[in-house]
């Protein structure tokens, strides 16, 4: 999965805590999906998933976060959605998405008519601290072109009052590795976001061979820009390592075997300040999780407190962190990409 096509500034967040939130979520839905190739169908689907996603919100979740993202998979245009509360938790959630059941009085068809209108639908739960709710629909059947060893998702946010985001995402798949960029474009508003859509083009149109020279080559490439915190991580699942340079406060870590390796950046900032460019080597294990993520999220999150949460979409990951450890009302990307083991 990757994010719109264009590179930027292809998401909203709505707050829901009453009925308004639905529907405002509804028209932010309709605006994404608008002249990305949606057909009315299609449309309709999305309409569904954010209005039962919205819903629920505030019918179990006492009201949260509804996240939309445009994204897009093998030329093929999709909208994610993730729905975010700090409720009391689903107790079963396989038989939550059974059509009848429900434990607030409504008909209990909400979570069923999700999973069968999303293409892909994931709930994470646990009692007492919150639910997390992924959907995604795609504009036209998805085909994949061989096997997925590596799978990649995202949360990204605008900051509070604020129409575009600094913070942003990209992927690309080269040579059997999965490449990634996290982006965080200094300051707020239109002027963050010129950055990070021009981190975006350079990264995507460089042939850099590595992470230390795409982060080199965005660095020039921001000269007259308000400037950047990037990232660029090359996962090799054939020789089992992460390549990896950072430039500014991008945080990333890898996970794997219950121990947490902090991977290393160096202070500057792309476009103004740069004193060392470099990469380091880490080991990759078949079970690994990378999070990277701009200072939009504190830095003192952990997953042991959510059991079972590292093994799911790296979508759903992403938002249970931005949930519950988003800084403020920052801009804010989070990032996660995992081994799928066969």
């Amino acid at each position: 999965m990757y994010p719109s096509p264009d590179g930027g500034n292809r998401e909203a967040t709505v707050g829901v805590t009453d009925a308004s939130g639905v529907s405002a979520a509804r028209r932010r839905a309709a605006e994404l999906t608008r002249g990305a190739g949606f057909g009315e169908t299609e449309a309709g689907r999305v309409a569904i998933v954010v209005t039962e996603a919205a819903t629920n919100l505030l019918k179990h979740g006492a009201g949260g976060e509804v996240l939309l993202q445009a994204v897009s998979t093998a030329s093929v245009a999709g909208l994610e959605i993730l729905a975010l509360d700090r409720g009391r938790g689903i107790p079963n959630v396989t038989e939550a998405l059974r059509d009848g059941y429900s434990t607030a009085g409504s008909p209990g068809t909400g979570l069923g008519a999700m999973s069968r209108q999303a293409d892909v639908c994931d709930i994470y739960s646990v009692p007492g601290k919150g639910t997390a709710v992924l959907a995604q629909v795609w504009a036209a059947p998805v085909r994949q072109n061989g096997v997925e060893r590596i799978r990649v998702g995202a949360a990204c946010a605008p900051g509070f009052d604020e129409d575009v985001s600094g913070d942003g995402w990209l992927v690309i798949r080269r040579h059997g590795c999965v490449v990634t960029l996290v982006v965080d474009g200094l300051g707020h508003g239109p002027v963050a976001a010129d950055a990070r859509r021009e981190a975006v083009r350079i990264f995507r149109g460089s042939a850099a061979p590595g992470p230390a020279q795409l982060v080199a080559a965005i660095h020039a490439g921001l000269r007259g820009t308000r400037g950047a915190a990037v990232a660029v991580a090359e996962i090799d699942p054939d020789r089992a390592c992460v390549r990896f340079c950072g430039l500014g406060n991008i945080d990333a870590v890898v996970l794997a075997d219950g121990e947490a390796r902090h991977l290393v950046s160096y202070n500057g900032t792309a476009g103004y300040a740069a004193r060392k460019i470099d990469e380091f080597t880490y080991p990759w294990p078949a079970n690994a999780v990378l999070v990277q993520h701009t200072d939009g999220l504190t830095s003192r999150w952990t997953l042991e407190a959510y059991p079972g949460l590292a093994a799911r979409h790296p979508s759903l990951v992403a938002g249970v962190l931005y949930r519950d450890f988003k800084r403020g009302h920052d801009d804010v990307a989070v990032v996660v990409a995992r081994g799928v083991v066969a």
